[in-house]
């Protein structure tokens, strides 16, 4: 929903457009400790179960065969194909250069001291695909535990049918095999256990909505390690009237697209760049 305010506003008026629709925390507990039990006692069953109450989602197999990924090209645009492939050499050339070299230092007589990083074996990465496939976090996380050298990466993603083939040539890229159609607090959970299909998860990483940050809340609680609970995204744009349009018009739809409980405003004194970045939202929102 997009709405347009103008100044003044008297302060209650104003303090509810800073308002965010929220779940009810013990609502979301419930079903997430619901899930979480189902999961743990009857493993892929519970997972399929909960994708078909949830996401609507029949599923046969859990995970996606290596014909699928190797296919997810054929229907991608060449230009989306090239700016994922810049987007991975940039990413991967910033977290290369965050290796260490494992260099020993003599602190008193007979003493050496060193840093050891050590890669996490089994890890699993969350990659949002109900309001918005997020083939950019694929490359955000896969390409870290790629080069850190983690053993097992297991990537879950909701899928009603096919997944996104965007998820599909991303994770191809950058090396990712295991990947699963599952989303939402069962493939936390999943993570969290680990089922006839999926290995336990020794951390897990990716954003996701209010049910996805609870089950991760639950994860850590079942000794699972975790990135952070993220929130729902929330953005403010400050823009005069030298503002770019289209640029402001991005990136409120960058932070708008992860849900319907993400809050993004646009403040400006020009009237001229709030009315052309609404034409420009409306304009990027069809071809999204």
């Amino acid at each position: 929903m997009m709405e347009k305010i103008k100044a003044p506003l008297n302060p209650p008026e104003g303090g509810k457009w800073l308002l965010r629709p929220v779940k009810n925390e013990s609502d979301i507990s419930s079903i997430v400790n619901e899930v979480f039990a189902a999961v743990k006692q009857d493993g892929d069953i519970a997972v399929k179960k909960y994708a078909l109450q949830f996401d609507k989602a029949e599923l046969t197999e859990l995970k996606v065969s290596q014909q699928e990924i190797d296919e997810s090209a054929k229907s991608l645009d060449a230009s989306l194909k090239k700016a994922i492939k810049l987007a991975f050499k940039n990413i991967y050339s910033l977290h290369e250069a965050q290796q260490r070299k494992n260099k020993k230092i003599t602190t008193t007589n007979g003493v050496q001291c060193w840093i050891e990083p050590r890669a996490i074996e089994n890890v699993g990465l969350y990659i949002p695909g109900g309001t918005a496939p997020l083939f950019s976090t694929v490359l955000m996380l896969g390409i870290p535990a790629i080069i850190a050298g983690c053993k097992n990466i297991m990537l879950c993603t909701p899928a009603s049918g096919e997944i996104n083939p965007a998820i599909l040539f991303t994770s191809k890229l950058v090396g990712i095999k295991n990947i699963y159609r599952v989303g939402g607090i069962q493939a936390i959970a999943a993570l969290s256990y680990g089922t006839e299909t999926m290995a336990k998860a020794d951390k897990i990483f990716g954003p996701g909505n209010q049910y996805v940050t609870a089950a991760k809340m639950k994860a850590q609680q079942e000794g699972i390690a975790i990135d952070m609970p993220a929130g729902p995204s929330e953005l403010l744009i400050i823009a005069d009237k030298n503002a770019v349009p289209a640029f402001v018009a991005a990136d409120l739809l960058s932070q708008a697209e992860h849900g319907p409980d993400s809050q993004v405003i646009l403040v400006s004194d020009s009237e001229k760049i709030i009315d052309e970045t609404f034409t420009e939202l409306y304009k990027q929102l069809d071809v999204l």
